[in-house]
């Protein structure tokens, strides 16, 4: 029976719902045995074993040999050449890109210095030589990438994706980025602030495996937290969603960007914390040489350090009260001070939260550092693209030349 003549309800179309939402499953999850598939998908195990098997003949999967509670099982992945996805992620001081397959594995990774002073459309020219430099190093055949994830440090108007004002990159307020770059490559894009892609980062390759519900927390120049709501990213009608460095912690306090006073961000962000250390330790500090002095003693530094993990416990714990999340990742440079900041978060959290709310918490620091987010936009582009490009083959389409 010819595809585009199925009618709903059909035995074909049905098959056919049955096909993609098995190579959904296995595209999210990046491997999992047959029991699994037919525990995520509802389908009884003798036609995900048909579906597996119709799916290995097509070259659409590989299954191999592994073992699952102690059974023999078999792993089913995408194959390794179905399909490409690119990750860009674009920071305060550098530009990153990461190629993976659809079996979630990285393939090359390369980043580079970024002058937060450049203008977008350098910025842009610089990531389309990044991207061509890899596809280049790796042989990878371009008309096999599906998609790219794009990571920027400020906020993206959900229904425009226009980026918002931002004092990070200040001379990208306005832009389109997804769309800039979706001329320039090619191929769709599609792209979210970095506190989202570093909590879909830690989601699906670090901290945050294993858990539906979670709140990734990043402290940089700004503090922002990325919200995992039932194993997808909750980013609210429009995209504000998980601005935590803007809850209120002292109606007196400093005055903030947003023009608030007394934001999380004035007590926890490197741009208002630093100050605090110049004239004991000099004006060029940076919070990465904080906390490397803090993990070797130095006194002045700790109690900065403390004193910000006890800030951000109370976000943390306002964040618990109204989620209820199961886990909390600290990402960015501040992770990296591990229990010195991340005993007086749990000790606010304690005091704040309710202690239902608190028990059920783990508060763990990110386990990719500073390529969560890179690996984050590899997973958006993997979460977004269609199941009916690698079952019809539409990937093999000839894709436009990366300069």
């Amino acid at each position: 029976m010819d595809e585009s003549m199925e009618t709903p309800g059909s035995q074909s179309s049905l098959h056919r719902a049955n096909l993609e939402r098995v190579v959904r499953a296995v595209r999210l999850a990046g491997s999992l045995t047959q029991a699994e598939i037919a525990r995520t998908t509802g389908l009884s195990a003798a036609t995900v074993s048909n579906i597996v098997r119709e799916l290995k003949d097509g070259g659409t999967v590989e299954v191999t040999p592994t073992s699952a509670g102690g059974r023999r099982a078999r792993s089913v992945s995408l194959s390794g050449d179905a399909g490409m996805v690119i990750g860009i992620d674009f920071g305060h001081t550098h530009l990153r890109v990461a190629l993976g397959n659809l079996a979630h594995k990285v393939l090359a990774e390369e980043s580079e210095p970024l002058d937060v002073d450049a203008s977008a459309a350098q910025g842009f020219d610089r990531a389309e030589r990044l991207v061509g430099r890899l596809i280049e190093a790796t042989g990878v055949d371009r008309s096999k990438v599906a998609g790219v994830g794009l990571g920027v440090p400020g906020p993206i108007d959900v229904e425009s994706g226009t980026l918002g004002s931002t004092s990070i990159l200040p001379g990208w307020a306005g832009t389109k980025p997804a769309e800039e770059l979706k001329d320039r490559l090619g191929v769709p894009v599609h792209v979210d602030n970095d506190a989202n892609l570093g909590a879909l980062g830690e989601l699906v390759w670090g901290s945050g495996r294993g858990v539906k519900d979670l709140a990734y927390i990043k402290v940089a120049s700004g503090v922002g937290a990325g919200l995992v709501i039932s194993g997808r990213i909750y980013r609210g009608p429009g995209g504000t969603a998980g601005e935590i460095g803007h809850i209120t912690l002292d109606e007196s306090g400093p005055v903030c960007r947003c023009g608030n006073r007394g934001c999380l961000e004035t007590f926890a962000a490197a741009r208002y914390v630093l100050p605090l250390l110049h004239s004991s330790h000099g004006s060029d500090l940076t919070m990465e040489r904080v906390v490397a002095l803090a993990r070797e003693g130095d006194p002045g530094c700790r109690r900065v350090i403390a004193d910000v993990g006890r800030h951000i416990g109370s976000g943390v714990a306002n964040l618990c009260n109204l989620l209820n999340p199961s886990r909390v990742v600290l990402g960015g440079a501040l992770a990296e001070a591990g229990e010195l900041v991340l005993a007086p978060i749990r000790e606010s959290v304690g005091r704040y939260a309710i202690p239902s709310a608190a028990r059920q918490l783990s508060v763990l620091p990110g386990a990719l550092g500073s390529r969560a987010e890179v690996l984050g936009a590899l997973a958006l582009a993997l979460s977004e693209m269609g199941d009916s490009t690698l079952l019809d083959g539409s990937l093999t389409s000839p894709a436009p030349a990366f300069t």
